[in-house]
């Protein structure tokens, strides 16, 4: 039985909280870029705070009086919109590369990442599947080899472009789903296994693949070529000390550390707020993921609990992953950092996101 309650404060907060210190840290790292005496830096202001972070909020109220219920018919449609989505940056004059990706696609002069969408899309999807076979979900008819083919044309779609990290961030939300919906022992340990192949068969047939991994266990080595990002982020948390410089006080964002609103902005925020800030900040993302589990949990049906299982680990794994790669614990992936690194697209997908995740917790199971 379920009782309709308000959202969960705590949770609302926690975004709310990491929205409003995105923006400041945000902020703050734009003046970097503008110092370098970027001519762009007004578009990509106005695409992040109005686009992404002003439609974001819109879409999270919206979503969050969306009952939840309504997403699982939707689930199949979501997803095969994301897919054809994703396939836009194929087709010429509309999609476009950039840093050695073919990513984005410009739409009247925006430009937008239509593979974020698979984020949340695939995770619709895999939580709206495992709750329809949730008996059979051990199987290897229909549990692994479900998860598998879920995986395969976002898997083949990213990988063509390329984008990795949106992959991996892809494969996280579903794997997680996968393993909440009762996945045996084996067949998670034959997933990862797939996975580590796959991984090493991608790191062999795209050399910057291998170069990262080569990277990340000889940092030292390529120090001005694949080896400078890294280096740089970690002279940035470094020289932050115990409390940082300072709010906007930041040295490394005005010459050095490349990408300093993007993928790099945690080594921003590490270096002007200090391990205090930094742990701080590590400590809320923490905190949204544990909570968000914790609604996960007091779904009352098991659709509800596999999609919010999905959506928490999606964004607190995102976030993680950029943190560890600053620090240098994980390869570089291109990840963004969760509500606070460049990209409208990306926040839109979050906040919506968020934004389902908290019509969850409106729902609680009674006795």
């Amino acid at each position: 039985m379920a009782k309709r309650s308000r959202i969960d404060k705590p949770l609302a907060f926690l975004i709310v909280l990491l929205v409003v210190a995105g923006c400041l840290i945000f902020a703050s790292a734009a003046f970097g870029l503008l110092a370098r005496g970027a001519t762009h830096i007004s578009s990509i202001v106005f695409n992040h705070m109005v686009l992404g972070v002003g439609v974001g909020l819109v879409l999270m109220i919206i979503t969050t009086h969306i009952d939840y219920h309504r997403w699982r018919p939707l689930a199949p449609y979501c997803f095969i919109l994301a897919l054809v989505a994703t396939t836009l940056v194929f087709v010429p004059h509309l999609g476009f590369a950039h840093g050695g990706g073919l990513r984005w696609i410009k739409i009247a002069n925006f430009s937008l990442q239509p593979s974020e969408s698979l984020k949340i899309g695939s995770i619709i999807f895999a939580a709206a599947y495992f709750s329809a076979i949730r008996t059979r979900v051990s199987t290897l008819r229909y549990g692994l080899s479900g998860f598998l083919v879920i995986l395969a044309l976002p898997a083949l779609l990213l990988i063509l472009q390329p984008d990795l990290g949106t992959l991996g961030i892809v494969a996280l939300g579903v794997f997680a789903t996968f393993i909440a919906a009762g996945a045996r022992i084996r067949d998670i340990a034959v997933a990862i296994c797939i996975g580590l192949i796959a991984l090493g068969a991608l790191a062999f047939m795209r050399p910057y693949v291998f170069d990262r991994v080569v990277t990340f266990f000889h940092p030292s080595q390529n120090a001005q070529a694949e080896g400078y990002q890294i280096r740089q982020s970690l002279i940035a948390i470094g020289s932050g000390g115990l409390l940082g410089r300072g709010f906007g006080q930041g040295i490394q964002k005005f010459t050095y550390l490349p990408e300093p609103m993007g993928d790099s902005i945690f080594a921003v925020a590490a270096e002007e707020l200090g391990f205090v800030g930094s742990i701080s900040l590590i400590g809320l993302f923490l905190a949204l993921a544990l909570r968000g589990l914790s609604v996960s949990a007091r779904a009352p049906d098991f659709f509800g609990a596999l999609l919010g299982v999905g959506i928490s680990v999606y964004l607190g794994g995102e976030a993680f992953i950029n943190i560890a790669a600053m620090l240098g614990v994980a390869p570089l992936t291109g990840i963004p950092l969760t509500f606070i690194s460049q990209g409208g697209t990306a926040m839109l997908v979050s906040l919506a996101s968020a934004g389902i995740l908290l019509n969850i917790s409106r729902s609680r199971r009674t006795a």
